[in-house]
């Protein structure tokens, strides 16, 4: 299954060098917004429901249900999210294997019933008209 979320989770991975040095506090904390109400409709275990809150760009490459599949295969053995924390976010202008845009890669410090330590990273994209949709989301 961890190949399954391979193309949304390349999209989640550091990468030093490709942060911008202007402010973009404003971006982030819209960015983290999003993030958060996409992260409550994946705990409610709606990963269907969660595709069509991702990104265009990442809707082109993975069908609603190879989502639902891959995420089917990976969460319900964490069990139910106890608790999240904001670790950080980070701007960002370029991503591998994406077209250039507007990202924010964000980590979440998280606990599940059967995974005490989790660390989840999601990355929101801006779209045209100043919307942020999740395309990349990893758990560690």
């Amino acid at each position: 299954m961890k190949v399954l979320i391979s193309f949304a989770f390349l999209l989640a991975l550091s990468f030093s060098g490709f942060a911008q040095t202007e402010d973009h506090s404003k971006d982030e904390k819209a960015a983290v917004k999003a993030a958060e109400q996409w992260l409550e409709i994946v705990d409610e275990g709606k990963y269907a429901d969660s595709w069509d809150g991702t990104a265009k760009f990442f809707q082109g490459n993975m069908t609603k249900e190879a989502w639902d599949a891959a995420l089917q295969g990976v969460l319900p053995p964490l069990g139910k999210m106890k608790s999240r924390e904001l670790v950080s976010s980070r701007f960002l202008k370029r991503m591998p294997s994406a077209p250039d845009g507007e990202y924010v890669m964000i980590q979440f410090k998280t606990s599940f019933e059967n995974k005490a330590d989790a660390v989840e990273t999601v990355t929101p994209q801006k779209d045209e008209k100043g919307k942020w949709h999740v395309c990349g989301y990893f758990i560690k």
